[in-house]
């Protein structure tokens, strides 16, 4: 009973010291109150994530061509006031948005992946941004867009700076006649720098698809646009004649999607992917495939990159390359032959080299002009066409073209005569306008390429490597369908003993 009466004016004292101290705060006018959110921020719901900034009003303007390597300092000096990501309790980026003098609302948004070398820095979408793209591209409208042109501009500028400066520097030599061919065909003059990200301006250049040449041609395309492919030429190589090719297929492409961005994916997917890829997505621009990923990793650069390397190659000292050794650009003289001729003696009556008359004639593939044409064009170095006839029409007949001949004996074949002479059976074909399948009589004569002028092209070395792997792959199926039937034989004799075993039980 005591201690429960002292529990109890422990209690009641407590009390009366609580409620006097409170007394004392209210005397002393003490107040708690949360703060209050300030006048020029409106705090939206989740539903609609966005931070609206009245004040200050900024204004964001870049410089026409150095816009992607200025861009980071001065959207951070008058961006302090914005805060990069409103978070929403799960890791994703949010988007605030930014109004400039103009009334038009400018998304910032952050990027947190950690392999992007622009990950943390803030990415404008600029309203008036199209007049600065090649081609009067609209501006990609998203970050992923920016982004990818900037990576774009820190590969050529940092990561293959060499590389890239070597093919600007070649670049010089066909700019100029292919800028030529582009006015002809009335299509704007931003479109000779796609051979940069093609083939960086190489005449030569191959790849794993086997296209070929500055323009990067497969070969359905290039018949399909009037380009001759054969033994003997090979036009996609030919910077004028691919470069008129390229154009009308380009043209094509244009008018078929009405936007360069997609003429220009589709130069690189093909017009068909690029359709089926529109529809699949209820889409009609190039940025927002590019957003979905829809398209190949190729195709996704190739734009980017072209918007890259034709701002650069405009004003290449703007961007640091300052040191450029230009090719001079192409200039020839040209002479109609009406009969094939070695390039030997192109080069000698013109008093050049073999390699120049190759270099002026990429197009080219043996050691003479075609014979199965009646005339041909051959270009000469500029200046030099008047000394070229005085020697060629000293020349004589005999020694113009350099050819071996056989003569057909009982029993030969066209594959029997190509291990004979160790001549490709291609190259028997095309010499001799054959089929392979015409019957050889005996005492024919053909012609073979002569001792020591013929070599196989990079051309040829993959279709004989594709030859190699088919007959590869012909024997192996063929093994394989052998110890099956050897197997199945094992199998059914092992059946039939059983059997009569167990007849015999």
């Amino acid at each position: 009973m005591i201690r429960c009466l002292g529990l109890l004016i422990f209690y009641l004292s407590a009390f009366f010291l609580i409620s006097a101290s409170a007394n004392a705060e209210d005397q002393a006018g003490i107040q708690l109150q949360l703060p209050k959110p300030e006048n020029n921020v409106s705090i939206i719901s989740e539903s609609a994530p966005n931070l609206e900034l009245s004040k200050p009003e900024i204004e964001i303007t870049f410089p026409q061509i150095d816009m992607y390597d200025e861009r980071q300092d001065s959207i951070n000096s008058k961006t302090s006031e914005v805060s990069d990501t409103i978070s929403d309790g799960k890791d994703k980026p949010r988007r605030a948005k930014h109004k400039t003098g103009s009334n038009q609302e400018e998304d910032l948004s952050v990027s947190k992946t950690d392999n992007d070398p622009f990950a943390g820095q803030p990415v404008i979408k600029q309203a008036d941004a199209s007049q600065q793209l090649p081609l009067s591209m609209s501006y990609p409208q998203d970050e992923k867009g920016i982004k990818a042109i900037d990576r774009s501009f820190v590969l050529f500028k940092e990561t293959i700076r060499e590389r890239f400066s070597v093919w600007l520097e070649r670049s010089a030599k066909y700019i100029e006649i292919m800028k030529g061919v582009l006015k002809e065909r009335k299509m704007p003059d931003e479109l000779v720098f796609l051979p940069l990200i093609e083939s960086g301006f190489n005449t030569n250049a191959y790849s794993k698809a086997r296209a070929v040449g500055p323009w990067q041609f497969i070969s359905g395309t290039a018949k399909r646009y009037g380009l001759v492919i054969d033994w003997w030429r090979d036009e996609r190589k030919d910077p004028v004649k691919s470069t008129r090719a390229a154009a009308d297929y380009l043209n094509d492409l244009y008018k078929m999607f009405g936007s360069w961005k997609l003429a220009l994916a589709a130069y690189n997917a093909g017009e068909g992917r690029v359709a089926r890829t529109l529809k699949k997505n209820n889409a009609n621009d190039y940025w927002e495939l590019l957003n979905k990923n829809q398209l190949p990793l190729e195709t996704r650069n190739y734009v980017p990159r072209f918007i890259a390397a034709a701002t650069i190659a405009n004003t290449p000292e703007d961007h640091g390359f300052t040191e450029l050794e230009l090719h001079q650009p192409m200039d020839f003289d040209e002479v109609e032959l009406k009969r094939p001729v070695d390039l030997q003696v192109i080069a000698a009556c013109a008093d050049t080299t073999v390699a120049e008359i190759r270099e002026l004639n990429p197009e080219l593939r043996r050691w003479s002009t075609p014979p199965n044409l009646q005339n041909y064009k051959v270009r000469i170095p500029a200046g030099t066409k008047e000394f070229f006839m005085d020697n060629f029409n000293e020349v004589p007949e005999e020694d113009l073209f350099s050819v071996e001949k056989y003569v057909v004996k009982k029993g030969d074949t066209i594959k029997k005569i190509s291990k004979k002479t160790d001549t490709p059976i291609q190259a028997l074909l095309a010499m001799n306008s054959l089929g392979g399948i015409e019957r050889l009589s005996a005492g024919e004569v053909l012609l073979l390429p002569p001792d020591g002028k013929y070599a196989p092209d990079l051309d040829d070395k993959m279709t004989n490597k594709k030859k190699v792997v088919r007959t590869a792959k012909k024997s192996k199926k063929k093994t394989s369908v052998k110890k099956k039937l050897v197997s199945g034989k094992k199998s059914i004799k092992k059946t039939g003993k059983q059997k009569s075993r167990t007849k015999k039980i």
